[in-house]
């Protein structure tokens, strides 16, 4: 999967000539970007021209699912199925509605009133596009300062250097916080998905 920020990027942002570190960016690059799309709860930059296949298992009365990625580019197909054994069967466009304000799609009958889906394990399966052709820059601003973070080892909560000891705060004053500091975890928080 993609990284959401290049070395490049990030020596750039941080004036870094040397390559010294190149090793060690690289690897914390990969691990925030990986650890960002885990707290986020989406792959972000994917998904972008790359179809994602997502099964739904429902389990009682509904005419909506809610998509795992976001924004939502192109839904490919919308297809359901009786029950486990069965085929799926491709709904058509006038049988569904993408509702972008939430990555959602709503099955509808053709005079558009809401109508469920069909329950059971898998029994909808939509394929789809979705997220950024790049990283948006304010989360690619997160991702650098995060990488900064680790790079310092400002995750630890005591360190010492020639004889000085550095007290950095485990957590951030946010309640519910993971220990991301505040000024980070604001802009994750806008990338994340809170369903």
């Amino acid at each position: 999967m993609a990284d959401l920020i290049d070395i490049d990027d990030y020596k750039t942002s941080e004036n870094i000539q040397s390559t010294k570190d190149d090793a060690r960016i690289s690897l914390l690059i990969a691990a925030v970007s990986q650890l960002v799309k885990t707290y986020c709860g989406t792959s972000l930059v994917d998904f972008y021209s790359t179809n994602k296949a997502e099964e739904f298992n429902i389990n009682w009365a509904t005419n909506l699912v809610q998509l795992t990625e976001g924004p939502i580019n192109v839904v490919n197909s919308v297809e359901e199925r009786d029950n486990f054994g069965a085929a799926y069967t491709t709904v058509p466009a006038t049988q569904y509605y993408l509702d972008l304000s939430t990555d959602s799609v709503h099955r509808v009958n053709t005079s558009g009133s809401p109508k469920s889906w069909p329950t059971g394990p898998g029994a909808v399966r939509i394929s789809y596009t979705a997220g950024y052709a790049a990283c948006p820059k304010d989360l690619q601003l997160a991702v650098i300062d995060l990488v900064t973070y680790y790079m310092k080892d400002e995750h630890k909560a005591r360190q010492t250097m020639q004889g000085a000891s550095i007290q950095n705060q485990s957590s951030s004053s946010q309640r519910d916080n993971v220990a991301f500091p505040d000024h980070i975890k604001r802009v994750l928080d806008l990338y994340k998905n809170f369903w």
